[in-house]
């Protein structure tokens, strides 16, 4: 394998909007356009930076790409931030054009376990809207159920991804019976806890679980419907990120068939009374030799994600039916980062986390068949912005693999851009 190659100049950009509002998609597996390839979906927003309180108005909407990119807004939310947007999403089981987002609730529903938030469902067709009770955080390839988790818990555990609650926080047990993986049904609404964080922290325990807060992140649900991934994540030193610890199950979509895929578990010199939480880096826990992060379905058993396995961190491919673990691009891929297949799975789609000295991420086509690396492009991010308020360029897949979505702010504003990876990849 030779050094990477920069292709850039093979891959036109254009960016997609203009300001003074800023646009952006949010996370790296799901696709931004519709069936037809004209609408991208987008939010809009006034700011190109904020710490969010949950009062702050995000519009949800999108770009018609064959009309001089025309934006189209249809709602605004509040439930959002930075780096997942309002879990903004197509319904690509239905039979009509319909998108998904979180919302903040009207009024709290008795009973429900997030009161402050629900999710809106909107017809391109006939422009109406219907509520669903939960937020959603992944929703099936059929349309037919989501997976719900509680955003007031990201708040504590994972800041970035959460929302502000519309009251007062709520209090947080550290691994309850009545909160976790959530099912909901899209049509009805009805939903049911299918894994508890008590059912999680007491499945083939360790101890250092015992006094820590459990949380589960990263879900995403196979391309046939059958089976969903997602991390389990634990820690007693909830401000620094590099005291979490990790497991990566699947799982069938009724909770059932757990299956325990790799563990992290290991010691913590940082829980030490004397150790300095301000001497860790801003993007130090990302690039953990611990930390396994950014799962996403290969196919319908295969699973590729960072993290170690055997001693080793790298892109590892996990075979979920037969346990067998393989390394990806071993010397080349040696970076954490936002990591998808492309649907014909000869391609590897990715970016890295911003260069210490340059603030530069680059964005990665990986030729999985040749072991080959190319790196198409460059963006600036401004260091100030901090974790909470960063742009990653989470890269997104046309379905036709020869277009890329990113949001970047290497203009100077928060912004979409389009890749046409044509060349590289037919």
């Amino acid at each position: 394998m030779s050094e990477p190659r920069s292709i850039s100049r093979y891959c036109p950009i254009r960016r997609v909007g203009a300001g003074p509002a800023h646009h952006f998609f949010g996370y790296y597996n799901k696709h931004p356009w519709d069936c037809s390839g004209r609408y991208l979906l987008a939010q809009r927003v006034p700011m190109f930076s904020a710490n969010l309180t949950g009062k702050e108005g995000a519009e949800v909407g999108f770009f018609d790409l064959e009309d001089n990119d025309r934006y189209y807004s249809i709602d605004e939310t509040s439930a959002w931030n930075w780096q997942m947007g309002s879990q903004l999403q197509w319904l690509r089981g239905t039979a009509d054009r319909q998108l998904i987002y979180n919302s903040r609730a009207l009024a709290p529903e008795a009973g429900n376990p997030y009161p402050d938030f629900c999710s809106t469902v909107y017809s391109l067709e006939t422009q109406t809207s219907r509520r669903l009770p939960l937020p959603v955080y992944v929703v099936a390839a059929d349309s037919e159920w989501a997976l719900c988790v509680d955003y007031s818990r990201f708040r504590v555990t994972h800041p970035t991804i959460g929302y502000v609650a519309t009251r007062a926080e709520p209090a947080l047990d550290n691994a309850p019976a009545n909160d976790g993986i959530y099912r909901m049904d899209m049509e009805s609404g009805d939903w049911k806890l299918i894994l508890s964080l008590q059912e999680l922290r007491n499945f083939q325990p360790r101890k250092s679980m015992d006094r820590a807060i459990h949380w589960v992140t990263h879900l995403e649900i196979n391309p046939a419907s059958t089976r969903f991934l997602f991390i389990h994540r634990w820690t007693e030193r909830i401000e620094d990120e590099t005291c979490f610890l990790h497991r990566l199950f699947s799982a069938n979509p009724d909770g059932s068939d757990l299956r325990l895929l790799e563990c992290t578990d290991h010691p913590l010199p940082q829980l030490a009374e004397d150790f300095d939480v301000d001497a860790v880096g801003t993007f130090d826990y990302e690039k953990s030799e611990y930390q396994i992060s950014h799962p996403a379905w290969k196919n319908d058993h295969q699973i590729i994600v960072w993290g170690p396995h055997g001693g080793s961190i790298h892109y590892h491919l996990y075979d979920e039916l037969t346990g067998e673990v393989e390394v990806i691009g071993a010397d080349c891929l040696t970076e954490n980062g936002h990591m998808t297949y492309s649907v014909d799975e000869k391609w590897i789609l990715s970016d890295t986390y911003p260069d210490s000295v340059s603030n530069e991420r680059l964005l990665i086509l990986y030729d999985v068949e040749n072991n080959r690396r190319y790196d198409i492009g460059s963006f600036y991010t401004d260091p100030s912005l901090g974790k909470p308020n960063r742009c990653d360029l989470h890269p997104r897949w046309h379905p036709d693999s020869c277009q890329v979505c990113i949001d970047s702010v290497h203009e100077n504003l928060r912004q979409m851009y389009l890749v046409d990876v044509s060349q590289i990849t037919t």
